[in-house]
Parts: structure tokens; C-alpha cells; sequence
């Protein structure tokens, strides 16, 4: 089935050097980071990966900057084979450096700021109608109006600000609980979405719907090495997952495997598995 699924999203791509740290730096220390990597990364751009690990057709709407930290960015993007469809900034592609300390526990400093597509930009925007599923990390209330057009609309709860002045129906939010920008319940949403998924680290998490709420599991990490991306990739899974036509829990139960796979990793990229190509 996902050879006939076309997804895409429509966010935010940073430029990211990830390495671990014995401690997080104190008031005036000096950290190394040990062991870095570069990679692209951010809340749109772990989640477009993670798609990407598909047969489905994908599509990445998003904005770069005009240096050499945006090349790279956009040259991670189109070796998957997927489509890039970037507005240009004159401005730096947004960097961040992100630490991982011995507990795998990830402290990110964002240098400038993410950089997001918006209804305004001369994109493809009709192209929104034909696709089957979108996620949606940027920021302007009315290019999320557009993507509702795709036949599933997933957000991630940090973006609470657009959905409410949006006020259009969302199939599915997800956050985490543990997360005190994510946390809510269905009541904090001026439209209630069809679906509220709310993760909780190794426990899985649940799912909120009028019907109530329904737990699901997460499988067990044996160790857990790095939290960076994990979010991330739940919410790209979960995207194919209700595309490809399961109901929230399954989707989310689903998922769970893919946020944990990154958990037992350093590199989330790595580490993210595979999507059925069948659906």
C-alpha cells in the first residue's frame, strides 16, 4: 500500500552537530563534545526522515538559508530520493548543537532561529490536495489551514499556538507527557482533534479520543543510549501509520517501535527503521 501513499511535511530542516558529553556544561565550564556528527535534523526534518524509510512518495516543504550549512542540509534531503520543494532565505541555516549525556538525555542550544515556510511562499501548495497524509511542525496559522487539505493532518502539541488560531479539524496531536510544552488533554483544543496521542517514555503512552482514553505500549530498551530524534520519529511513524489506514491506538502502538529503535541509539538517522512497503 505505500507504494500508492504520498506524504509529506511541511516544516522546519536544521543543521545539526550531535555529540556526547561527560556533563552538562555548569556556569562558565568548557564542554567537548566527544565522538560528533553532522547531520539534519529538527522536528521536521528527523520526522521527514523517518518517512522517508518508506516506499511512499514524499514530499519535504520547507525553507533553507543560503549558506553552506543549508547545502548540506539539502543535499542530507534529496539523496533519500524524496522531493524537496524550499523556499530560499537570505539568512544562515538555523544550527544546533546538541549534547548527549551519560544518561542519553539530550540538551539542544538552537543558534538563530528555525527557519519555516509559510502560506505566503510561492510553493506548490496545491499539491496539498493530492497527498495522503501531512505533518506539520511549521508556524503560520494559515499555511497549516492549507495543509488540511492532505486527507490526514497530523501536529505535534508544541505547535498549540498555530492550531488554536487555525481552528480547523486535526486528525491527530501528539506530545509528551513529560514534555511541559506538549502535555494537554483534548479540553485545551478550541477544536478538539479526532485523536490526542501523548507519549511517556519507556511506558508507551496514550491516546485520547471522545471515546475516552486507551494506553499503548512501548517496547523495552535495553539501554537507553540517546533521546534526541525520538519524538520525532514516533510522529513521522505515526503519520504513515494512520495514512496507511490504522486506528490511533494501533498507529501510536506502531510507532512505539520506531521512537524506541532511536532511544537505543546515538545517531537517530541510524537508528530509525524501516516503514513497511506495503502498508
Amino acid at each position: 500500500m505505500s507504494a500508492s501513499l504520498r506524504l509529506g511535511v511541511i516544516g522546519h530542516v536544521e543543521h545539526v552537530t550531535l555529540g556526547r558529553v561527560a556533563a552538562l556544561p555548569l556556569p562558565g565550564d568548557i564542554v567537548h563534545l566527544d565522538q560528533p556528527r553532522v547531520l539534519a535534523g529538527g522536528g521536521g526534518g528527523i520526522a521527514f526522515f523517518q518517512l522517508a524509510r518508506s516506499g511512499a512518495d514524499v514530499h519535504f516543504f520547507t525553507a533553507l538559508g543560503d549558506d553552506d550549512g543549508a547545502r548540506v542540509v539539502e543535499a542530507a534531503i534529496t539523496a533519500t530520493g524524496a522531493s524537496l520543494h524550499a523556499i530560499r532565505r537570505t539568512a544562515p541555516q538555523t544550527r544546533d548543537v546538541v549534547m548527549i549525556d551519560p544518561a542519553g538525555e539530550r540538551t539542544i542550544v538552537v543558534v538563530g532561529e528555525p527557519l519555516h515556510p509559510r502560506a505566503d511562499d510561492p510553493l506548490p501548495w496545491d499539491f496539498l490536495h493530492s497527498l495522503d497524509a501531512v505533518y506539520f511542525t511549521a508556524q503560520d496559522p494559515a499555511l497549516l489551514t492549507l495543509a488540511r487539505h492532505a486527507r490526514v493532518l497530523v501536529v505535534p502539541a508544541r505547535r498549540r499556538q498555530c492550531i488554536q488560531a487555525a481552528r480547523i479539524p486535526i486528525d491527530a496531536i501528539v506530545g509528551s507527557r513529560v514534555d511541559p510544552r506538549e502535555v494537554s488533554t483534548l479540553a485545551d483544543y478550541a477544536i478538539h482533534p479526532a485523536a490526542l496521542v501523548m507519549t511517556d517514555g519507556p511506558r508507551g503512552g496514550v491516546v485520547e479520543t471522545r471515546d475516552g482514553l486507551t494506553p499503548f505500549l512501548s517496547p523495552p530498551v535495553a539501554s537507553a543510549l540517546g533521546t534526541y530524534g525520538a519524538g520525532d520519529s514516533f510522529a513521522g511513524a505515526l503519520t504513515y501509520y494512520l495514512a496507511a489506514g490504522l486506528d490511533p491506538v494501533r498507529a501510536a502502538g506502531q510507532a512505539a517501535h520506531h521512537g524506541a529503535a532511536v532511544v537505543a541509539s546515538v545517531d537517530p538517522l541510524a537508528a530509525q527503521l524501516p516503514l513497511p512497503h506495503d502498508g
